[in-house]
């Protein structure tokens, strides 16, 4: 096994290295003949760049409303669709569906399809009901970005929740329902204690995963207006991209990753705690 551990390190740590290393020095591609040491004047640049507090802000809203809304609706979901009904095989490909849409190819869905203010499917449910179109991502950014992630990332959460529902004792819920508990009561005590596990798995993935939302953002509203709906990830990209300034994203990057491995730290711990019961 030496050689395929190998080649995994030298794949992990040969990047994390040099991101390392241009995080210390001044490397700006419009000045390529400057690379001197800077130590941590990248890292307080980025900390001192004004978009970087409504980029933390952006990212730990985006993070949290995504994530109650998938395991919220998720549930519900799951629930629903686990109670015998002609045509549930379908419904549950539809509803997984989603999660298969490229990031790119859903923010386009949204931007035209669904959130155009003109001949989008909201503008024209807005017509129907006599108000007046919003435009979503002009007037609402951050919330459009939020309910296109939420979109994409509610079946990976509907299909763990499925999937956990086929092992729930049917015996047990039968039991409870002869001795008079009403479907609250059913839900409650049995169904809700029986997701615990996949809620926390469900939870630490997607704010893995949620960190590094970046195409949705890029597709649609490029950050703006302002930085209304810029994040961690989109302020990086500014920053090496547009900004050309090799050295302060590579301290943004770091920043990220010990961000999401101080969230994952957290959320693993959590999750050890539930699969301990």
């Amino acid at each position: 096994m030496a050689p395929a551990v190998l080649t995994l390190l030298l794949w992990m740590i040969v990047p994390l290295a040099m991101t390392l290393y241009f995080s210390a020095v001044r490397y700006n591609l419009m000045q390529p003949g400057e690379h001197g040491f800077v130590g941590l004047q990248n890292f307080e640049f980025f900390a001192t760049d004004p978009a970087f507090g409504p980029a933390i802000v952006n990212t730990l809203l985006l993070l949290g409303s995504v994530i109650a809304i998938t395991v919220v609706l998720g549930v519900a979901i799951a629930v629903l669709v686990n109670e015998p009904f002609p045509g549930r095989g379908v419904v549950r490909v539809l509803l997984i569906s989603p999660f298969f849409v490229m990031p790119t190819v859903n923010a386009l869905l949204w931007k035209h399809m669904m959130m155009n203010p003109i001949y989008g499917v909201l503008a024209q449910l807005a017509r129907w009901f006599g108000a007046e179109p919003v435009d979503w991502l002009t007037d609402h950014p951050l919330l459009s970005v939020i309910v296109m992630v939420a979109w994409q990332w509610l079946p990976f959460a509907f299909l763990i929740f499925m999937t956990s529902l086929q092992s729930l004792d049917r015996e047990q819920m039968e039991a409870a329902r002869m001795d008079g508990a009403n479907a609250l009561q059913r839900f409650w005590y049995l169904v809700l204690p029986h997701l615990a596990r996949p809620v926390a798995v469900v939870v630490m993935i997607e704010m893995i995963f949620l960190m590094s939302v970046f195409a949705e953002i890029y597709t649609t509203t490029s950050g703006g207006p302002g930085t209304a709906s810029t994040n961690v990830a989109f302020l990086i990209f500014t920053q090496a991209l547009m900004n050309f300034d090799v050295g302060v994203a590579s301290a943004g990057a770091l920043f990220a990753v010990l961000l999401a491995n101080i969230a994952a730290v957290f959320l693993i711990r959590i999750v050890g705690k539930n699969l301990d019961r």
